[in-house]
């Protein structure tokens, strides 16, 4: 990914709101399963970790986008943006 498609995908981020939290419980296979579904509707999301969390965030982050086969965007404060391009038909975001 480029620095200008990266920029990109920031953009769009900022106007999103988080669709999951992490928490306490840190990252579950019950998690990871539903990141990987998100991300195969909508191809970009955000995800808050919460307080209560012990676990960096960028190293959640990372292990999210193995586990999802996934991209990092951003990692700021609390707050994780995964892209994981969709398939020819379904493509929603076309990267600059």
């Amino acid at each position: 990914m480029t620095s200008k498609q990266r920029a990109y995908l920031k953009g769009l981020a900022m106007t999103m709101e988080p669709i999951f939290q992490i928490g306490k419980s840190s990252l579950t296979p019950e998690n990871t399963a539903a990141v990987s579904e998100a991300l195969e509707a909508r191809e970009l999301i955000k995800i808050s970790v919460l307080q209560n969390c012990m676990d960096d965030p960028r190293e959640i982050a990372e292990v999210l986008a193995e586990r999802t086969h996934s991209q990092v965007v951003q990692v700021i404060g609390k707050k994780i943006v995964l892209y994981k391009e969709g398939k020819d038909k379904k493509k929603k975001i076309f990267l600059p």
